[in-house]
């Protein structure tokens, strides 16, 4: 069965960065696309980038892409999340997913999901 535990989470200030890790584990985990996505309280999950699993093309929500960077290392089955010039609005729990058969923002066609980390901005 695949495994995915992020790491990386805390409390930052306004303006600053954070990188988050997803470590996979599993027999013959080889997924389309990993996955980042983010929840806030009272809000619905929402996306904010995925990776093609091969390939390193990246899909990035429009409120954070020109703020978080998506990377992997096939080798390790580690998936990164860059997060730079945080804000506020940024706090939230992230999760770290990964899709079988699908690509893209839809959190709905994602097989895999980790347990969460929590990221604090303070203003």
């Amino acid at each position: 069965q695949v495994q995915l535990v992020e790491s990386g989470g805390g409390l930052v200030q306004a303006g600053g960065s954070l990188r988050l890790s997803c470590a996979a584990s599993g027999r013959a985990f080889s997924p389309i696309c990993m996955g980042w996505f983010r929840q806030a309280p009272g809000k619905a999950r929402e996306p904010v980038g995925a990776i093609n699993w091969s390939r390193g093309i990246t899909y990035y929500s429009p409120t954070v892409e020109h703020r978080f960077t998506i990377s992997r290392d096939n080798a390790k089955n580690m998936e990164y999340l860059q997060m730079n010039t945080l804000k506020p609005e940024d706090t939230a729990v992230y999760y770290c997913a990964a899709a079988d058969g699908y690509c893209g923002l839809d959190p709905n066609h994602y097989n895999y999901w980790g347990q969460g980390t929590q990221v604090t901005v303070s203003s």
